[in-house]
């Protein structure tokens, strides 16, 4: 099954009409991108784009062959033409089945907004889901069906899986990981979750992100932020085969995230885990009885989070990070670790701190970078990024920020990705 996106922008398309943003002057070339719109096999159509016949031709598509288009939102931006031979676009009702004479099976599925998404099952057993923006599947998805090996032998490659090998079909209780997801990866990256949750999109899912409108970073950053969530945007005009092999963007499995206080180093380290399901939250900080201030900074970050999260209170980090567990974590932050730590061995007493308080803290922190080094865990850390602004005016300030530094560096060299942020945008430090 091939499919050929003729837009994967949001309604209004990017850049806007008329819009003055500095994300809209950025988008030239190929970060121009119309309305999301997907041809299938050259018969069938998914939403439209302004000028879809000239959005077609422009790839070396033709849009004679359509014999269905269909509708997956209520529509707004720049008005859309129906060129004379395009059939009258539809919406299918939820749970209803279509099935083409050209062999495409699709059900339309129920989401948790208006509009409506679309299973297509090819004629060769692959399967897309298409979502519209902003939507998510609020409903089941529909059973998966499991494709038989040819009769000709296994497949080839050692063992390899074989996606273009295409057999029978048969039923099979329970989601499986469709082949393709088309979805709106940052304006909805819980959506993305659910489907991880319920086995919808596996390790060889390949997800790609459209409707990418305002909310989309502009240039590398906007590749490194979804490769984070497993997912991928492609140019306007791209053709994709549904089924082909392709390698998933690599999460890395540890991050480290750096930043300044209200750099939004926070935001940026739960972004990055927004589309995985059941993640450990795990909260340093404690609680101050009677600092109602603080109270209302606590209540403020855990609001944000996704509800499918978990949260813990703790600094003792060891066990967590040694648990054979295939959900991520996420640690804010190690600065707040460190300060635990450096009151359990009295670090601020500059007496206790030269008897032997110095070597007892240089331990733990040692065994805290071990335990990331071993840890098979997706983690996510923040910690604050210190030494570059205003000397501390005591021994005990000046000795924290050193410290943390060196806490940081030990921390850093342990992981595959680290990032700094600052006023909110992210400069990558490695990977």
């Amino acid at each position: 099954m091939e499919l050929t996106l003729l837009g994967t922008g949001a309604p209004d398309g990017l850049p806007r009409p008329d819009c003055p943003c500095a994300r809209c002057a950025l988008a030239t070339g190929q970060h121009a991108r119309a309305a999301t719109a997907a041809l299938i096999d050259g018969v069938l159509l998914l939403d439209l784009t302004p000028g879809p016949a000239f959005a077609a031709a422009r790839v070396g598509r033709s849009l004679h062959g359509v014999r269905q288009v269909l509708l997956s939102h209520p529509r707004s931006g720049p008005p859309v033409e129906f060129p004379e031979p395009l059939p009258t676009p539809v919406r299918v009702p939820d749970g209803e089945e279509l099935v083409l004479l050209s062999g495409h099976r699709v059900t339309a599925l129920a989401l948790d907004s208006p509009g409506t998404g679309y299973e297509v099952v090819g004629p060769g057993g692959e399967r897309l889901l298409y979502l519209p923006p902003g939507g998510a599947v609020a409903g089941a998805l529909p059973p998966g069906r499991v494709r038989t090996a040819p009769k000709s032998g296994p497949a080839h490659g050692g063992g390899a899986r074989d996606r273009s090998a295409r057999g029978r079909e048969r039923a099979e209780p329970g989601t499986s990981p469709y082949d393709l997801v088309l979805l709106d990866v940052l304006g909805r990256p819980d959506g993305l979750a659910r489907l991880r949750a319920v086995g919808a999109v596996g390790s060889e899912t390949d997800v790609v992100a459209v409707h990418l409108d305002h909310s989309t970073p502009p240039g590398a950053e906007t590749g490194r932020r979804l490769a984070s969530l497993g997912a991928r945007a492609e140019p306007d005009g791209s053709t994709l085969v549904v089924g082909d092999f392709r390698a998933a963007p690599e999460v890395p499995r540890r991050t480290l995230v750096l930043g300044g206080a209200r750099s939004g180093k926070s935001a940026e380290a739960e972004r990055r885990l927004a589309a995985f399901p059941e993640v450990l939250y795990v909260a340093t900080a404690g609680r101050r009885d009677g600092d109602a201030e603080w109270d209302a900074r606590v209540r403020l970050h855990r609001d944000r989070r996704p509800a499918s999260w978990r949260t813990v209170e703790t600094c003792d980090l060891l066990p967590l990070l040694a648990q054979d567990d295939p959900h991520p974590l996420l640690v804010d932050c190690l600065s707040l670790w460190l300060t635990d730590a450096m009151d359990a061995v009295g670090a601020w007493d500059e007496r206790v701190w030269h008897g032997g308080g110095a070597h007892r803290l240089e331990q733990r922190i040692g065994e805290l970078v071990v335990a990331v080094r071993d840890s098979r865990r997706v983690l996510v850390a923040v910690s604050n990024e210190v030494g570059s602004g205003v000397v501390p005016a005591t021994p005990a300030g000046r000795r924290f920020r050193d410290e943390l530094g060196r806490l940081n560096a030990a921390f850093a060299a342990e992981c595959e990705q680290v990032l700094l942020v600052t006023a909110g945008l992210v400069q990558p430090l490695r990977g």
